[in-house]
C-alpha cells in the first residue's frame, strides 16, 4: 500500500467537511476582477476562512488538434508536445529554443490536516504528469515552429527553473543553487556535471522551490528571485531568512546578497530594454478571501521593501501576523501594476522583437497560471500590458486564452513566456506539456 493511499480515506473526509464548513461563506461572484488591473487596485476588506474558498480544475489535456485562442492578428501552434512538466523556455542566440522540465523537490511539511488538503488540491491542480528535472533543447533550423530536433540538453537537476546565457556561462538556478555550465554556440548536449557558483535557500523545508533568474544588461551580475518559505510566516520567521526576495549574484565571485525584499514570491525576472530597470511579477499571500491579495508586476528598488509578510500593496496591514513591524510597514513600496487576485503571474518577457503587430512593441507579456482559491477563475491565460517611457501605460490585453476546457476543466496553464530569434512569442505550459508558438496572422 503507498502512503497517497493509506491517507486518501481521512484526506477524502477532511476535504468534505472543509467544502462543507465553506459552503456558506463563498464569495457571490459580483466582484470584478478587472477591477484590480492597474496602478490603483480595488482592495476590499480582508476576510478569513478555516479554508479558503476554491475551485478547481480538471485537467484534461490538448487534443492533437486542439490549441489555444489568440487576439486579432495572432496565430498559435504547438512548437513542441509530450514534455515533461515544462516551466521555462529560453531562446538561444542561435535560434535553438532551451525548455526547462521542472518539478519541486517535495520538501513541504504536512504536520496539520491543513497541509494534507493543500497538498492534494495542489497534486490535483497540476495533474499526474511526472516533471522531467532536465533541459531540453528545440532546433528549428527553417524558422517555420516545427524543431527539427528535440533532445535532452542536460539531465539530471534538481529541480531547475531559471537559465540565463552570458557569453560562453550557461547559468542554471537549481532550487539550491546556482550551477555553470560551459557552452559552444551550436551545442545539442551538455554532460559535463558543472560548477556552483553560489548556494539558494533549499531546506529543510522548500516552500516556493522556483527560483527565477537573469543577468544585468552589462552581464556582471545576475539576479535571483527566491520565494518565500510559506504563504504568511507558517513555519516561522527563521524559516523566512533571505526568502521573499530577489538577490544579486556578482558572476565573477559567487558574492550574493539580498538586493531587494518583502516581495512573496517573485517568479520571473527581466531587464525593461529602454530603461534597463530590472521588473518582477510576484505571487502575492492567499486566505484572504477571494478577492485579495492582487498578484503584480513591478520594478524592482535596490534595497526597497515591499510588504511581505506584514502588509500589502504599501500600508495595508495583513492581521494575521504577529508581532507586527510598523516600521517596515511605513517603509512598504506599493507595486507598480496589479495583475487580479490569485492570477499566478509566473512569466515575464518584454517584447523586443519586430514581427508581431504594432500594438505589442515595447511591452511586457505575462504567463497567468490560473486560482484555484477562488470560486471564480481567474489567470489561465498570457496577457500584454503596454509601457511607455518605462512604466506600464495601459489596461493589460489578453493575447493567448482558452486554457479554460470548460466550467471545470482545463486544457493547460500557461507559466514561462520568452521571444524567439523570429519575434515570435514562445509560452510554456506545464500542465498540457507543450510549448506555443505565437506569431502575427
Amino acid at each position: 500500500m503507498t502512503a497517497s493511499s493509506r491517507i486518501a480515506p481521512g484526506l477524502v473526509a477532511l476535504i468534505s467537511l472543509s467544502m462543507l464548513a465553506l459552503a456558506g461563506c463563498q464569495d457571490d461572484g459580483t466582484f470584478d476582477p478587472q477591477s484590480q488591473v492597474g496602478p490603483d487596485p480595488v482592495l476590499p476588506e480582508p476576510k478569513q476562512y478555516l479554508l479558503p474558498p476554491m475551485r478547481l480544475a480538471k485537467p484534461v489535456g490538448w487534443g492533437a488538434n486542439e490549441t489555444p485562442k489568440v487576439a486579432s492578428g495572432l496565430k498559435v501552434q504547438a512548437m513542441a508536445r509530450d514534455l515533461a512538466n515544462p516551466r521555462v523556455v529560453y531562446p538561444l542566440p542561435n535560434g535553438d529554443v532551451l525548455v526547462v522540465e521542472s518539478g519541486g523537490p517535495g520538501t513541504d511539511p504536512n504536520h496539520r490536516p491543513k497541509d494534507l488538503i493543500m497538498g492534494w488540491i495542489m497534486s490535483y491542480a497540476h495533474g499526474d504528469t511526472q516533471a522531467g528535472n532536465r533541459i531540453t533543447l528545440l532546433r528549428d533550423a527553417d524558422g517555420d515552429g516545427a524543431p527539427e530536433m528535440k533532445t535532452v540538453f542536460i539531465d539530471h537537476l534538481n529541480s531547475p527553473y531559471g537559465v540565463v546565457l552570458v557569453g560562453q556561462d550557461l547559468y542554471v538556478a537549481n532550487t539550491d543553487a546556482i550551477m555553470r555550465y560551459r557552452y559552444t554556440d551550436g551545442q545539442t548536449q551538455i554532460t559535463e556535471p558543472g560548477t556552483k557558483l553560489t548556494d539558494l535557500p533549499g531546506g529543510p523545508i522548500n516552500h516556493h522551490w522556483t527560483k527565477a533568474l537573469t543577468a544585468s544588461p552589462d552581464g556582471s551580475l545576475l539576479y535571483v528571485g527566491v520565494g518565500s518559505n510559506s504563504n504568511i510566516t507558517e513555519n516561522g520567521m527563521e524559516a523566512e531568512k533571505d526568502r521573499a526576495a530577489v538577490w544579486e549574484v556578482d558572476r565573477a565571485t559567487g558574492r550574493a546578497r539580498v538586493f531587494a525584499g518583502g516581495i512573496r514570491n517573485p517568479t520571473s525576472l527581466a531587464f525593461e530594454p529602454k530603461t534597463n530597470v530590472l521588473w518582477a511579477v510576484a505571487n502575492e499571500r492567499d486566505e484572504l478571501g477571494p478577492n485579495l491579495v492582487p498578484d503584480y508586476l513591478t520594478s524592482v528598488r535596490e534595497g526597497a521593501f515591499y510588504g511581505w509578510p506584514y502588509s500589502y500593496f504599501g500600508q495595508h496591514v495583513d492581521p494575521r501576523v504577529m508581532p507586527q513591524r510598523p516600521d517596515l510597514v511605513a517603509s512598504a513600496v506599493v507595486p507598480d501594476y496589479a495583475l487580479s487576485s490569485h492570477v499566478a503571474p509566473l512569466g515575464l518577457t518584454f517584447y523586443t522583437g519586430t514581427s508581431l503587430p504594432d500594438a505589442y512593441r515595447g511591452g511586457a507579456f505575462i504567463g497567468e497560471h490560473g486560482s484555484w482559491d477562488r470560486n471564480q477563475f481567474s489567470g489561465y491565460k498570457v496577457v500584454y500590458v503596454p509601457f511607455e517611457n518605462g512604466k506600464p501605460n495601459g489596461k493589460a490585453q489578453d493575447v493567448l486564452t482558452g486554457f479554460l476546457a470548460g466550467e471545470d476543466s482545463v486544457h493547460g496553464r500557461p507559466v514561462g513566456v520568452a521571444v524567439d530569434r523570429t519575434g515570435a512569442l514562445l509560452v510554456a505550459d506545464d500542465l498540457g506539456n507543450a510549448v506555443w508558438r505565437v506569431t502575427a496572422q
